[in-house]
């Protein structure tokens, strides 16, 4: 069967497929996802009491702002699909997306020796290539046997780093799940269950849930509350990592946007090319920069009963925040705590099962009827099942695992695609958004790529920026730069990369989507 020619095709249709769709609408992109709706992981990875980690104004579209803009309230994660029907039907992108549409297989058919747009029109990979087909797409429709070849000029993948494949753990032989007598499933199984089927699963069940990011402790708190009476049974969370939790965007009376969010706050961290007197800037100001960590921490340990339950990281606070791992506590987390119904044990990270519930290094055992592994998922190999060779080995550099991208959306080394959604933030929809306005500009010819060794040389700094800010830095968040990479961005498009209208709010004012509306 011949292939349908198209000139972009984006697979997965969550926030990142959206936001490209609709920055590439004028191409009529074809929009594949696997599921029979959008949303992503807001659909598919989501409990009934996830809500959103960050205020409401600050995760928006720039052209498509909320219609009750409270920016105190964390909206549900059904509120958030409401809110991204409503920009896809206001904007009429659902008629690019191709439902039950799972991409199985890419090939590229693209010539290294082809013209391209990069800076000396050399063709090096990295460099789009207009005007004939690069990549083959293979998808599986229905599930059906049958597969329908497409050929795209550009291919962007919106697949994320979260959902679809869990991490896995491995197991000492006869120890693994297959020898405990109660239940075992991971999070994204858990999702799958509605309020009915998962109360009944918790419900006067010894639950242990194994993690402490923001999925195992939403996780705790379900299985609190269905325990709740003299006969209810008490959730222990297996931390491995502590990380710091925060209950509100307020420090001390402060908003939270002044320590991190505002220009003149990123001023305290470093960022790329930043030059020699920057960098002296940021050497004199790290005493600052460790007094806001320790404000912060001081706030929590005060706010907080930390303490009592040995929860407090031994890692400062602006390690989390520089790996996008903050996590907003739900109101009743401490008081389910108070009644006995969360329990918590610190445990290193070997263990397995028992027929009776699961077994540590040092000895100790936990009696368990369920098992929910809240271990987050695997991106990477992911993406490995759709990417052929070579391009597999070229999604991370080799010494730090990350995952090399340009302005956090091009791989230098794979030609014509672009990755959208695999670069953290405070707001990741902004994240995305300015980056899809960014790809579609670059396939509009408004600019033209640097060379492949530039491109390269600067995720690389960045990798390092990140490794020296945080130890969680396999995350690639980019927070404590964002502003700096959104500026980066601006000035690519040709845009102003100030957007305030006075100094006083350039400096201290936060910076959202709605700062980055088209070219004022």
């Amino acid at each position: 069967m011949a292939a349908v020619h198209c000139k972009i095709g984006i697979i997965g249709a969550g926030i990142s497929g959206l936001a490209a769709a609709k920055q590439l609408s004028e191409h009529e992109p074809v929009v594949f996802e696997a599921t029979d709706c959008i949303g992503g992981v807001w659909k598919h990875c989501s409990f009934r009491s996830t809500k959103l980690q960050t205020p409401r104004c600050d995760y928006e579209f720039s052209d498509f702002p909320w219609t009750q803009r409270d920016n105190s309230t964390f909206p549900t994660y059904q509120e958030i699909l409401d809110y991204l029907h409503s920009y896809a039907t206001h904007f009429d992108i659902l008629k690019f997306v191709k439902f039950n549409s799972k991409v199985v297989e890419t090939r590229f058919i693209g010539h290294r020796e082809s013209t391209g747009s990069g800076a000396d029109n050399n063709g090096e990979y990295g460099s789009l290539l207009p005007g004939h087909p690069v990549w083959e797409v293979a998808v599986q429709t229905n599930q059906s046997e049958t597969l329908q070849w497409y050929s795209f000029e550009c291919l962007v993948v919106c697949t994320g780093k979260y959902g679809d494949v869990p991490n896995t753990i491995s197991f000492p032989h006869n120890k693994g799940p297959q020898v405990f007598e109660g239940k075992v499933l991971h999070s994204l199984d858990y999702c799958k269950l509605d309020k009915e089927e998962s109360t009944q699963l918790l419900k006067g069940k010894k639950v242990v849930v194994f993690g402490y990011k923001k999925s195992a402790i939403d996780l705790a708190v379900e299985c609190a509350e269905a325990n709740q009476g003299t006969d209810g049974q008490a959730c222990t969370m297996v931390i491995r990592t502590l990380h710091w939790t925060v209950p509100h965007y307020s420090v001390w009376g402060l908003p939270f946007y002044l320590f991190f969010s505002t220009r003149s706050s990123q001023f305290l961290y470093e960022r790329p090319k930043q030059g020699l007197a920057r960098t002296l800037l940021c050497h004199l100001l790290s005493p600052l920069r460790w007094g806001v960590s320790k404000t912060i921490e001081s706030y929590l340990s005060w706010k907080l009963p930390l303490d009592k339950y040995g929860l407090r990281p031994d890692h400062p606070f602006v390690e989390d925040y520089a790996s996008c791992q903050m996590a907003i506590l739900p109101e009743n987390f401490f008081q389910e705590a108070e009644k006995g119904k969360i329990q918590f044990k610190k445990a290193s990270s070997k263990w397995w099962f028992w027929e009776g519930g699961v077994e540590f290094e040092d000895g100790t055992k936990l009696e368990a009827d369920v098992v929910i592994l809240a271990t987050g998922f695997d991106g990477k190999k992911k993406l490995k099942t759709i990417l052929p060779d070579p391009f597999r080995s070229l999604l991370e550099f080799p010494a730090s695992g990350l995952m090399p991208l340009y302005k956090g959306t091009i791989n230098p080394l794979i030609p014509n695609m672009a990755f959208v959604g695999f670069i953290e933030s405070v707001s990741n929809l902004h994240t995305a958004e300015i980056r899809c306005k960014w790809l579609s500009r670059l396939v509009d010819g408004h600019f033209k790529l640097p060379r492949v060794e530039k491109m390269v040389e600067q995720t690389q700094e960045e990798v390092e920026i990140m490794k020296r800010s945080t130890r969680f830095y396999k995350r690639s968040c980019i927070s404590t730069f964002s502003i700096n990479h959104s500026d980066e961005i601006c000035e690519e498009m040709g845009w102003e990369s100030w957007r305030k209208k006075t100094w006083l709010s350039e400096a201290f004012s936060p910076y959202n989507s709605q700062d980055y509306t088209e070219e004022k």
